[in-house]
């Protein structure tokens, strides 16, 4: 899932970054290198997931890594609520929901035979637990929905009120997510021993290799197609494309490199999903810096990258062209990819304008195949039209510290893959540091909006985003998964960090 997802909320909400460090805490290991197969029954009883990029961690109250998302969400992690791939909010703990008149109470009624791994009931009681242990999490796409929260309890055992300190739009759709994760009461050490009521359960960690589930048998809901689901991670795309066509693995959660699509189109073998992902592949730009405070400055680097050629050359020309924060699951969506159209000598001008004919930048970008391609084709046009480029590649964990904690950059190129994460550029702090009190004040106004008013104000907040050159959207990560024939269920779009288990089958 290498969509370096992967960063979403700011600082202070939150990073959801779909990139991660390849180092964790080793478990024990029971992996064979082949899918196990029934041979009384005919059907798969192990699923073998290629990936990207390995989670530091599994606590995701302390780390806002998208991969612990990929993981977790909805497979060991339940939530109240959750989203499908079209980005509508469907039941999951909680069968139904109400909201008061003036918006400030949620009433959720849970599933009376929902219960953790432990088997302890997901009840009430075990609901406001969660919420209170994770108010203060360190994760700020945790804390950040949760800090609206000013009282949860427990009105009988499958009753619960969710009381906000005020309207918010967002808040229901952001439970879908890790701040709606229900926590078992008893759970310790989550950084290892992930404690959930989900389908599958943690088995394994190979540090470095793989993170094994197993089927909860005893799951309380439709149980999971498969005894085991080995998450098995890949530094290097082309050695996992090599895997999935050896049959070494069974699907590849995100295809990262669009050129080898074709070794798969042998349609008796293999079947390639292809659909909206929510990862903006981003060209961020240090607000802080003297340069890239100057609107002309910002609009001549817009206006001298082809989006559309990068696009051909990175991603062979799949994916979608995006002029703001916002992909096509949002309910705000509208196409802005041609905000600044391609156009060198508007862009050169623009330079002489600002007196910047001689501008020399700093592209600081993480080793990611993606990211790595795209940095070059940026440096070569702006080039072109007068902006000195040097290119800087560091390891993941280096950009975490460098440029994602320190803002030490003028440019980088990361895939920000967490769901409406438009809000993201409210926050000065964040690492961009953007600061539009225009921008801020709408987006705050937009939350607390009546709801059929929320949509048309986010539409605006996106324009003046667009318009404000906050950033440059390269394009919008695909998501393209590949998988063998016969695994079915498969969900067309990537609409949440999750990589959902639960619909996926196997004859």
């Amino acid at each position: 899932m290498i969509r370096a997802k992967n960063l979403a909320r700011s600082w202070v909400r939150g990073a959801a970054v779909v990139l991660a460090a390849v180092v964790g805490t080793s478990l024990t290991a029971c992996a064979t290198d082949e899918p196990t197969v029934d041979a009384t029954t005919a059907t798969m009883t192990q699923l073998v997931v290629g990936a990207t990029l390995e989670p530091n961690t599994l606590d995701f109250s302390t780390s806002s890594e998208a991969a612990i998302g990929q993981l977790l969400l909805y497979n060991v992690y339940e939530t109240l609520v959750k989203v499908d791939d079209t980005g509508a909010i469907q039941p999951l703990l909680a069968t139904s929901w109400e909201q008061s008149d003036d918006r400030l109470t949620y009433t959720f009624h849970l599933d009376p035979a929902a219960h953790f791994a432990s088997g302890t009931p997901v009840d009430a009681e075990a609901v406001v637990a969660s919420i209170e242990r994770l108010k203060p999490a360190a994760n700020s796409n945790v804390s950040g929905p949760l800090g609206l929260v000013d009282e949860a309890a427990a009105v009988d055992a499958q009753t619960l009120t969710v009381t906000l300190t005020r309207p918010s739009n967002s808040w229901l759709y952001d439970m879908t997510a890790m701040a709606g994760i229900v926590v078992d009461p008893a759970a310790g050490d989550l950084a290892t021993q992930p404690a959930g009521s989900g389908p599958y359960q943690l088995s394994d960690w190979i540090q470095g290799d793989r993170i094994g589930l197993a089927r909860d048998d005893a799951y309380w809901g439709q149980p999971g197609a498969f005894e085991t689901v080995e998450f098995r991670y890949y530094s290097d795309p082309n050695t996992m494309s090599s895997a999935m066509l050896s049959g070494d693995i069974d699907i590849i959660s995100d295809l990262t490199t669009p050129g080898s699509v074709d070794a798969f189109n042998d349609q008796s073998k293999f079947q390639v999903i292809e659909g909206t992902s929510t990862g903006e592949v981003t060209l961020g730009f240090n607000h802080d810096r003297p340069g890239l405070q100057d609107l002309r400055v910002r609009q001549a680097i817009n206006y001298g990258i082809d989006r559309q050629a990068l696009m051909d050359t990175v991603w062979g020309g799949k994916g979608l062209l995006i002029g703001s924060m916002v992909t096509p699951t949002d309910p705000y969506f509208e196409d802005l990819s041609q905000t600044y159209p391609y156009d060198p000598a508007k862009a050169q001008a623009l330079l002489v304008e600002a007196g910047q004919t001689d501008l020399t930048l700093q592209l600081r970008t993480p080793v990611i195949p993606y990211a790595t391609a795209a940095a070059q084709v940026v440096a070569s046009q702006l080039g072109e039209i007068g902006i000195t480029v040097t290119v800087e590649e560091i390891d993941f964990a280096t950009w975490l510290t460098q440029v994602y904690q320190n803002g030490d950059y003028d440019l980088t190129i990361v895939n920000h893959a967490e769901p409406r994460d438009l809000v993201q550029f409210s926050d000065p702090d964040y690492y961009w540091h953007y600061n539009n009190p225009e921008f801020n004040e709408l987006m705050a106004e937009a939350d607390a909006a009546p709801a059929d008013e929320y949509v048309p104000l986010m539409q605006q907040a996106a324009r003046i985003l667009a318009d404000d050159a906050a950033a440059d959207w390269l394009f919008l990560f695909p998501h393209l998964v590949v998988a063998k024939v016969g695994i079915d269920g498969i969900p067309a779009n990537s609409a949440s960090l999750s990589f959902d288990l639960s619909t996926i089958t196997a004859g």
